[in-house]
């Protein structure tokens, strides 16, 4: 009865079918982005950028109650601004701590948290800052939509004329440039794109889940692929499955969607992980039996 009014409410309320678009394209647009970032061994770096556009909406909640608009009223300019500036941050320091690229991240994410507090604290309102910690995609409102949408489609365009560069050059940068691959030029426009995505989807996903929804279903994927196509189709089926029944849960149990959604992409990474495990002691079971 939960299930059949849940799914009567997405088409009923247009928050619940804004919220769900907004999901299907995430689903979509997080496995695509996370699939590189976890074959550059970057998976922390999504928090870091959430920290620094966490520093563009404390921003622009400071700069709303002194009475300064920047742009617009919504803080996703100032988000996306910022958020940039983190990425081209971590590039310059990776750059220069060659051997401990880690490093780069430490130091932007740090920067990042103690600028949002200063300016969180000199803030007049916060309220909204649980829905940027936590993520909460039932109150996606149009703008937010649009701007998901147009990102999505940037991305799609930008992975169809350049995706195996990219993947190029994140594999291995040397064969990269030995295919003359101009490696810093990629690295450098995939950063922005990462930068900007973040940014989108920070109200959606939360700085401390946004990391959670772009890298725990390529880690299934990852489980069941055999190719980097394979992982990213996967990842993306576990990604829209992990949307819809956390969209679900989130309705049926009054708690955050965000929350919900990274739940459920925890709970099927185990079960295929479990899965997996017992089909391969079965496999090996059958080869190390005695022939009768």
């Amino acid at each position: 009865m939960i299930f059949l009014s849940f799914f009567s409410d997405l088409f009923n309320y247009e928050f619940m079918l804004r919220a769900l678009i907004a999901g299907l394209i995430i689903g979509v647009l997080a496995p695509l982005i996370g699939s590189v970032v976890v074959v550059r061994r970057l998976s922390f770096i999504a928090d870091t950028l959430g920290h620094f556009a966490l520093v563009g909406i404390s921003a622009s909640l400071l700069l709303t109650s002194l009475g300064i608009k920047f742009i617009s009223s919504e803080p996703l300019f100032l988000g996306i601004f910022f958020s940039v500036i983190g990425g081209l941050l971590i590039e310059l320091f990776r750059r220069s701590y060659k051997n401990y690229k880690e490093i780069s991240m430490v130091i932007v994410i740090s920067l990042g948290t103690a600028l949002s507090a200063i300016f969180f604290s000199r803030a007049k309102a916060t309220g909204s800052i649980y829905t940027y910690l936590f993520g909460s995609i039932l109150t996606v409102n149009n703008y937010y939509l649009y701007a998901i949408i147009i990102t999505a489609a940037l991305v799609g365009l930008l992975f169809i004329l350049f995706g195996r560069q990219i993947i190029a050059v994140s594999f291995d940068e040397t064969s990269a440039k030995f295919l003359g691959i101009n490696v810093n030029y990629f690295q450098i426009i995939f950063m922005v794109t990462l930068s900007v995505v973040v940014s989108v989807m920070l109200e959606s996903a939360g700085v401390l889940l946004i990391s959670s929804m772009m890298i725990i279903p390529v880690a299934a994927g990852m489980k069941l692929g055999w190719s980097f196509k394979s992982t990213f189709i996967i990842a993306v089926v576990f990604s829209e499955l992990s949307v819809f029944f956390g969209l679900w849960l989130a309705y049926s149990l009054k708690i955050p969607s965000g929350a919900a959604i990274v739940s459920i992409n925890i709970f099927i990474l185990l079960v295929v992980s479990v899965v997996k495990q017992l089909v391969r002691k079965r496999q090996a079971f059958k080869l190390n039996r005695p022939k009768q």
